[in-house]
């Protein structure tokens, strides 16, 4: 039998959180969901929630994805933790955020999301929680990637020509 061991100080609760940009051929995208729960119902967020217990963070942020949009990826991208303890409401809460490319699909808001919907980057409402810094940080770093023509972040089936293009609009939101 294993032995239990508990710790005296407490223990953060742990999220993800998954920017999907999204190319329509023409403008780049990013995917929100609307809150369908306090902390922040009504506000558009990116799609995430909390690590199951057993669960690794890449497959915890395709399991939230999934569960609040209908969307599944495999290609994702860890952007980074974010940490700051405020940036919750509800408790102490670390959120490992990962980011994504794909063609733009149709969406269903599900699980707690009230809705999902995509947004041109230039046009996006405000966010809940952190999710601005996300945002820009993700940004950032696949227009770098994108500049460099490398990273596991995206499906295989875009062009060269339209990678151009996806890297421009990061330029110019």
């Amino acid at each position: 039998m294993q032995e239990q061991f508990t710790y005296s100080h407490p223990h953060p609760a742990v999220t993800t959180d998954c920017v999907v940009f999204g190319f329509d051929g023409v403008r780049l995208n990013v995917l929100l969901v609307e809150r369908g729960r306090e902390p922040y119902k009504g506000r558009w967020a990116f799609p995430g929630g909390f690590l199951e217990i057993d669960e690794d963070a890449p497959d915890g942020a395709r399991r939230e994805l999934f569960e609040e949009t209908g969307v599944q990826v495999t290609n994702i991208e860890q952007l980074g933790a974010f940490t700051r303890p405020d940036r919750d409401p509800r408790e102490r809460v670390i959120s490992i955020a990962y980011f994504t490319l794909m063609r733009t699909a149709d969406v269903a808001g599900a699980d707690d999301a009230a809705r999902a919907q995509w947004f041109a980057i230039g046009r996006m409402p405000e966010l809940a929680f952190d999710h601005q810094q996300i945002f820009e940080q993700a940004l950032e770093r696949m227009s770098h990637f994108l500049k460099l023509k490398t990273g596991n972040f995206m499906s295989s089936d875009f062009t060269y020509e339209e990678i151009d293009m996806i890297y421009y609009a990061t330029l110019t939101h």
